[in-house]
């Protein structure tokens, strides 16, 4: 029987992390706290509440600390991640489970809206969040609620599916883009949320604008078709139809201005070059998808033999 194992990455949380290791222990059987070069006691209250201690010397981010969680497990373990603030409830662990145990997904996640908005989250972390998911979801091909979730369930098979190049806060996209283009089955549920203790380490609209700039970099290759080939019919469109302008008018007599009709030249050659590379690079990242969906599915053949 697989092993269910709670990774929770941690930096200076010596205040929270006691009671969200103690909780998750009722519901997981190992609970691994990786201290991500915390300065405060973070890694003494862990080990006194019962967790297996993963210790960076540095802090590396986020990103960095669930990539030392996930490489430390072997591929039969089914993985829970917990934010460490204390804003999130380890009692629906097993609502995240559930999914996973019946065989009906590889990977859930806990979301804080899937059934409206919920009327306690701030106005501005929620309109944050509104922005984020719909930059996530045109990425990843889905249709999540809840993209910023650190609060999900993995099966053992999605485990060495993620690149972990974000090493930072941007890591919740990347894993659901990586998930989508592996082509794992995904489900969410909803959890439970607090706003009453003192969760980010970052300002909410730093982070916020730093995910959205690191989900429109990774969009060039995996959705380079809305990245390049959208703007540049857009803007050879653009062109076309100042250069149909300008006919009319010199049809009419009229004389060509300078300025003008090398911006029209400009839009139409940069535009169809964008449109072009778009295309090129969606074949590219369509032949790359089916290289990892194959090597996983002969992975996956192999530990079921």
């Amino acid at each position: 029987m697989s092993t269910i194992t709670a990774l929770l990455p941690a930096y200076n949380e010596e205040v929270s992390i006691g009671s969200v290791v103690l909780r998750a222990r009722k519901y997981a059987d190992r609970v691994v706290v990786i201290d991500d070069g915390s300065s405060d006691h973070t890694a003494e209250v862990a080990v006194l509440a019962g967790a297996e201690v993963l210790r960076h010397i540095k802090n590396q981010g986020k990103g960095a600390a669930l990539k030392t969680g996930f490489s430390s497990l072997n591929g039969d373990a089914i993985i829970v991640t917990i934010d460490t603030d204390g804003q999130h409830d380890p009692s629906d662990i097993p609502r995240l489970l559930e999914p996973i145990l019946r065989g009906e997904a590889d990977m859930v996640n806990g979301s804080r809206y899937i059934n409206g908005n919920k009327k306690d989250t701030p106005l501005y972390r929620r309109v944050g969040q509104i922005v984020l998911d719909k930059a996530t979801n045109l990425d990843s091909g889905l249709s999540v609620t809840d993209s910023q979730s650190g609060f999900r369930a993995f099966s053992g098979a999605a485990k060495s599916i993620f690149r972990f190049r974000q090493n930072g806060l941007a890591i919740e996209s990347e894993m659901l883009a990586d998930a989508a283009a592996a082509g794992l089955r995904i489900k969410e549920v909803e959890i439970g949320v607090r706003y009453d203790v003192d969760g980010s380490s970052e300002h909410p609209v730093a982070h916020g604008v730093r995910v959205l700039l690191k989900v429109l970099h990774d969009m060039e290759l995996r959705r380079p078709l809305y990245y390049f080939t959208a703007p540049g019919i857009v803007m050879a469109g653009a062109g076309v139809l100042m250069g149909l302008e300008f006919l009319r008018i010199f049809a009419h007599g009229g004389s060509l201005q300078y300025g003008p009709t090398l911006l029209m030249v400009m839009l139409t050659l940069i535009g169809s070059f964008m449109a072009l590379t778009g295309v090129i690079l969606h074949s590219i990242s369509r032949i790359m998808n089916e290289c990892k969906n194959e090597m996983l599915m002969m992975g996956r053949a192999g530990r079921e033999s």
